[in-house]
Protein backbone atom coordinates (compact mmCIF):
# COMPACT_ATOMS: atom_id res chain seq x y z
CA UNK A 1 0.00 0.00 0.00
CA UNK A 2 1.22 3.30 -0.64
CA UNK A 3 1.46 6.27 1.83
CA UNK A 4 0.50 8.75 -0.96
CA UNK A 5 -1.13 7.58 -4.40
CA UNK A 6 0.57 10.84 -5.62
CA UNK A 7 4.05 12.01 -5.60
CA UNK A 8 3.91 16.03 -7.11
CA UNK A 9 7.06 16.55 -7.30
CA UNK A 10 9.09 20.27 -7.87
CA UNK A 11 11.80 19.93 -10.49
CA UNK A 12 14.52 22.71 -10.29
CA UNK A 13 16.69 21.39 -6.90
CA UNK A 14 14.19 18.29 -6.13
CA UNK A 15 14.27 16.20 -9.20
CA UNK A 16 17.26 17.63 -11.19
CA UNK A 17 20.56 19.68 -9.96
CA UNK A 18 19.67 23.01 -11.90
CA UNK A 19 20.54 25.99 -9.79
CA UNK A 20 23.72 25.63 -9.27
CA UNK A 21 24.47 24.11 -12.75
CA UNK A 22 22.14 25.74 -15.38
CA UNK A 23 20.49 28.50 -13.76
CA UNK A 24 22.43 30.41 -11.63
CA UNK A 25 25.47 30.54 -14.29
CA UNK A 26 22.98 31.88 -16.47
CA UNK A 27 21.60 34.20 -14.44
CA UNK A 28 25.69 35.38 -13.77
CA UNK A 29 25.95 35.55 -18.15
CA UNK A 30 23.58 38.14 -18.35
CA UNK A 31 23.76 40.26 -15.56
CA UNK A 32 27.90 40.21 -16.59
CA UNK A 33 25.86 41.97 -20.27
CA UNK A 34 23.50 43.85 -18.96
CA UNK A 35 23.79 44.52 -15.68
CA UNK A 36 27.75 44.37 -14.48
CA UNK A 37 26.91 46.14 -11.46
CA UNK A 38 24.74 43.30 -9.44
CA UNK A 39 26.65 40.50 -7.80
CA UNK A 40 24.90 37.73 -5.77
CA UNK A 41 26.81 34.55 -4.86
CA UNK A 42 25.17 30.87 -5.37
CA UNK A 43 23.79 30.83 -1.59
CA UNK A 44 22.14 34.72 -2.13
CA UNK A 45 20.60 33.45 -5.45
CA UNK A 46 19.53 30.35 -3.65
CA UNK A 47 18.07 32.52 -1.06
CA UNK A 48 15.90 35.18 -2.96
CA UNK A 49 14.62 31.87 -4.77
CA UNK A 50 13.87 30.75 -1.77
CA UNK A 51 11.74 33.68 -0.33
CA UNK A 52 10.38 36.41 -1.51
CA UNK A 53 10.33 33.86 -5.10
CA UNK A 54 11.95 34.21 -8.39
CA UNK A 55 10.00 37.32 -9.54
CA UNK A 56 10.72 39.33 -6.61
CA UNK A 57 14.51 38.60 -6.53
CA UNK A 58 14.56 40.14 -10.14
CA UNK A 59 12.75 43.19 -9.61
CA UNK A 60 12.66 43.74 -5.53
CA UNK A 61 16.23 42.11 -4.90
CA UNK A 62 17.90 43.46 -8.15
CA UNK A 63 15.94 46.44 -9.09
CA UNK A 64 14.99 45.45 -12.55
CA UNK A 65 12.28 46.39 -14.61
CA UNK A 66 9.45 43.74 -15.55
CA UNK A 67 10.89 44.29 -19.39
CA UNK A 68 14.46 43.42 -18.32
CA UNK A 69 12.94 40.56 -16.65
CA UNK A 70 10.59 39.33 -19.63
CA UNK A 71 14.29 39.75 -21.28
CA UNK A 72 16.14 37.85 -18.62
CA UNK A 73 13.49 34.74 -18.90
CA UNK A 74 14.57 34.87 -22.54
CA UNK A 75 18.12 34.83 -22.70
CA UNK A 76 17.89 31.96 -19.39
CA UNK A 77 15.64 29.75 -21.31
CA UNK A 78 17.91 30.08 -24.46
CA UNK A 79 20.91 28.99 -22.05
CA UNK A 80 18.61 26.04 -20.05
CA UNK A 81 18.05 24.30 -23.97
CA UNK A 82 21.43 23.87 -24.30
CA UNK A 83 22.16 22.89 -21.12
CA UNK A 84 20.78 19.79 -19.26
CA UNK A 85 21.13 19.08 -15.23
CA UNK A 86 21.87 15.61 -14.23
CA UNK A 87 19.09 14.08 -11.69
CA UNK A 88 20.41 13.75 -8.27
CA UNK A 89 21.23 9.98 -7.45
CA UNK A 90 18.40 7.83 -6.16
CA UNK A 91 15.37 9.78 -7.68
CA UNK A 92 14.93 7.62 -10.87
CA UNK A 93 14.25 4.56 -8.32
CA UNK A 94 12.07 6.64 -6.03
CA UNK A 95 9.77 7.34 -9.13
CA UNK A 96 10.14 3.79 -10.66
CA UNK A 97 9.27 2.47 -7.24
CA UNK A 98 6.08 4.98 -7.03
CA UNK A 99 5.22 3.87 -10.17
CA UNK A 100 5.60 -0.05 -9.80
CA UNK A 101 3.19 0.07 -6.83
CA UNK A 102 0.67 1.90 -9.18
CA UNK A 103 1.06 5.60 -7.84
CA UNK A 104 1.21 8.77 -9.80
CA UNK A 105 3.45 11.03 -10.57
CA UNK A 106 2.71 14.73 -10.83
CA UNK A 107 5.51 18.36 -11.57
CA UNK A 108 4.83 21.67 -10.67
CA UNK A 109 7.59 23.81 -11.29
CA UNK A 110 8.81 27.33 -12.28
CA UNK A 111 10.71 25.80 -15.56
CA UNK A 112 9.03 25.11 -18.87
CA UNK A 113 6.89 22.01 -19.33
CA UNK A 114 9.38 21.11 -23.08
CA UNK A 115 12.41 21.50 -20.71
CA UNK A 116 10.80 19.14 -17.99
CA UNK A 117 9.93 17.00 -20.21
CA UNK A 118 13.41 17.18 -21.70
CA UNK A 119 15.13 16.58 -18.43
CA UNK A 120 13.13 13.77 -17.76
CA UNK A 121 13.98 12.37 -21.32
CA UNK A 122 17.98 12.92 -21.29
CA UNK A 123 17.63 11.80 -17.14
CA UNK A 124 15.89 8.31 -18.54
CA UNK A 125 12.92 9.24 -15.83
CA UNK A 126 9.83 7.68 -15.87
CA UNK A 127 6.81 9.85 -17.88
CA UNK A 128 4.74 12.00 -15.33
CA UNK A 129 1.35 12.05 -15.58
CA UNK A 130 0.51 15.62 -15.32
CA UNK A 131 3.16 18.47 -15.59
CA UNK A 132 2.66 22.32 -14.54
CA UNK A 133 4.90 24.66 -15.85
CA UNK A 134 6.69 28.26 -16.15
CA UNK A 135 4.50 28.93 -18.89
CA UNK A 136 0.93 28.61 -17.17
CA UNK A 137 -0.32 32.14 -16.13
CA UNK A 138 1.01 33.67 -13.59
CA UNK A 139 -1.99 32.90 -11.30
CA UNK A 140 -1.99 29.53 -12.27
CA UNK A 141 1.43 29.07 -10.74
CA UNK A 142 2.93 28.04 -7.21
CA UNK A 143 2.36 29.20 -5.07
CA UNK A 144 -1.02 29.45 -5.93
CA UNK A 145 -2.90 26.00 -5.44
CA UNK A 146 -4.41 25.82 -9.01
CA UNK A 147 -2.01 23.33 -10.33
CA UNK A 148 -2.76 20.85 -6.97
CA UNK A 149 -6.58 21.27 -7.33
CA UNK A 150 -5.84 20.46 -11.18
CA UNK A 151 -4.45 17.09 -10.24
CA UNK A 152 -7.03 16.27 -7.33
CA UNK A 153 -9.86 16.86 -9.80
CA UNK A 154 -8.76 15.27 -12.97
CA UNK A 155 -6.89 12.12 -10.52
CA UNK A 156 -10.06 11.89 -8.29
CA UNK A 157 -7.81 11.98 -5.19
CA UNK A 158 -7.77 13.85 -2.10
CA UNK A 159 -5.79 16.14 -0.18
CA UNK A 160 -4.30 13.95 2.15
CA UNK A 161 -3.44 11.13 -0.81
CA UNK A 162 -0.57 13.69 -1.88
CA UNK A 163 2.34 14.64 -1.23
CA UNK A 164 4.53 17.72 -2.62
CA UNK A 165 8.36 17.82 -2.56
CA UNK A 166 9.93 20.94 -3.16
CA UNK A 167 12.87 22.66 -2.22
CA UNK A 168 11.70 25.96 -2.07
CA UNK A 169 8.71 28.36 0.31
CA UNK A 170 6.31 28.95 -2.95
CA UNK A 171 5.90 25.01 -2.55
CA UNK A 172 5.23 24.84 0.80
CA UNK A 173 3.13 28.20 0.39
CA UNK A 174 1.26 26.25 -2.19
CA UNK A 175 0.43 23.40 0.13
CA UNK A 176 -0.41 25.27 2.81
CA UNK A 177 -3.19 26.85 0.52
CA UNK A 178 -4.51 23.35 -0.97
CA UNK A 179 -4.14 21.50 2.36
CA UNK A 180 -2.21 19.05 0.75
CA UNK A 181 0.92 17.50 2.58
CA UNK A 182 4.30 18.68 2.34
CA UNK A 183 7.54 17.30 2.32
CA UNK A 184 10.61 19.21 2.32
CA UNK A 185 13.65 18.63 -0.40
CA UNK A 186 17.14 19.46 1.21
CA UNK A 187 19.57 17.82 -0.84
CA UNK A 188 20.18 20.60 -3.42
CA UNK A 189 21.76 22.82 -0.41
CA UNK A 190 23.55 23.40 3.00
CA UNK A 191 22.10 26.63 3.38
CA UNK A 192 20.87 27.30 7.31
CA UNK A 193 18.44 29.75 6.77
CA UNK A 194 16.56 27.47 4.83
CA UNK A 195 17.18 24.28 6.50
CA UNK A 196 15.87 26.27 9.56
CA UNK A 197 12.38 27.13 7.85
CA UNK A 198 11.85 24.00 6.59
CA UNK A 199 12.40 21.57 9.44
CA UNK A 200 10.86 24.52 11.55
CA UNK A 201 7.61 24.38 9.67
CA UNK A 202 7.45 21.49 7.15
CA UNK A 203 5.78 18.20 8.17
CA UNK A 204 8.57 15.89 6.87
CA UNK A 205 11.82 17.28 5.93
CA UNK A 206 14.21 14.63 3.78
CA UNK A 207 18.23 15.90 3.81
CA UNK A 208 18.59 13.30 1.21
CA UNK A 209 16.56 11.49 -1.42
CA UNK A 210 17.30 8.15 0.33
CA UNK A 211 15.29 9.67 3.38
CA UNK A 212 12.23 10.34 1.40
CA UNK A 213 12.72 7.10 -0.32
CA UNK A 214 12.49 5.53 3.36
CA UNK A 215 9.39 7.79 4.47
CA UNK A 216 7.99 7.08 1.12
CA UNK A 217 7.95 3.04 0.79
CA UNK A 218 9.63 1.90 4.43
Amino acid sequence: MLRYPCLVLDHDDTTVNSTATVHYPAFVEYMKIHHPEIHLSLEEYFLGNFHPGVVALFTDICGMTIDEMHDEERFWNAYVKAHVPKAYPGIRELMEEQKRRGGKLCVVSHSYTDNIRRDYRENNLPEPDMIFGWESPPEQRKPNPWPLEQIMQTLRLKPEELLVVDDLKPGYDMCQAAGVPFAAAGWANDIPEIETFMRANCGTYCKTVKDLYNYLFD
